[in-house]
């Protein structure tokens, strides 16, 4: 096998492996399995479609948990689902939605996204529970209106959508930015949201969000 060959087989070996890993990122999966994708290359395949996950997951609840669909179904104030990534930016996002909304909110839920694998761990110390301490800190911000809050587990797009359709809220609301990488919100999440969620949907930019008058 000549040094040509050889160069074109590790290139296609690294490049199979490195689609796959990020199709397990982006299918809601810790960035790390694209490490280990790009080294196993094509034997990486059958592990990914088997360890895939299909639908996003409740990760954990808050104390209370959300609302069943059914008694809020004849509820006239409006229920918002506000997603969080504990990003500067995401923080402006549950500002601004508080100061358009007000005391107007028949009940606010705090989301927060992590990976399969994140929500997997057991330590005090994961993903999970950060999440958590993070949302019940920014909960604790809410005055005068009943707050929830969960984490959720796969991709982000996917699981505000389906958590936001399952619980029949009225307004979803994000930032266009955030920190991090495919776990994140961030720009490609919002417009995921935009395009195909069925609740209404609110990108708050964070440049503006200081901005938003109360109604």
């Amino acid at each position: 096998m000549n040094s040509t060959a050889v160069v074109v087989f590790v290139l296609v070996w690294i490049a199979i492996g490195l689609i796959t890993g990020l199709w397990m990122a982006r299918r809601g999966h810790s960035s790390t399995w694209t490490l280990i994708a790009v080294i196993l290359g094509p034997l990486f395949v059958p592990i990914a479609f088997e360890r895939a996950e299909r639908r996003p997951v409740l990760a954990a609840a808050g104390p209370e948990g959300a609302e069943p669909v059914e008694s809020t179904a004849t509820s006239t104030e409006p229920r918002l689902l506000i997603g969080l990534d504990g990003s500067a930016e995401s923080e402006l996002a549950l500002d601004a939605a508080l100061d358009l909304m007000g005391n107007r909110c028949g009940s606010v839920i705090l989301a927060e996204v992590v990976s399969y694998d994140d929500a997997g761990e057991s330590a005090s110390g994961s993903e999970v529970a950060e999440a958590s301490d993070r949302l019940a800190n920014a909960a604790s911000r809410v005055v005068g209106v009943r707050t929830n809050y969960e984490v959720l587990a796969g991709p982000p797009g996917e699981a505000l959508r389906q958590f936001a359709e399952e619980q029949g809220v009225d307004l979803l609301v994000v930032s266009r930015r955030g920190r991090g990488l495919s776990k994140r919100l961030m720009g490609s999440v919002s417009a995921d949201l935009v395009q195909h969620a069925k609740v209404p949907v609110l990108v708050i930019e964070p440049q503006q969000a200081g901005q938003v008058p109360p109604l």
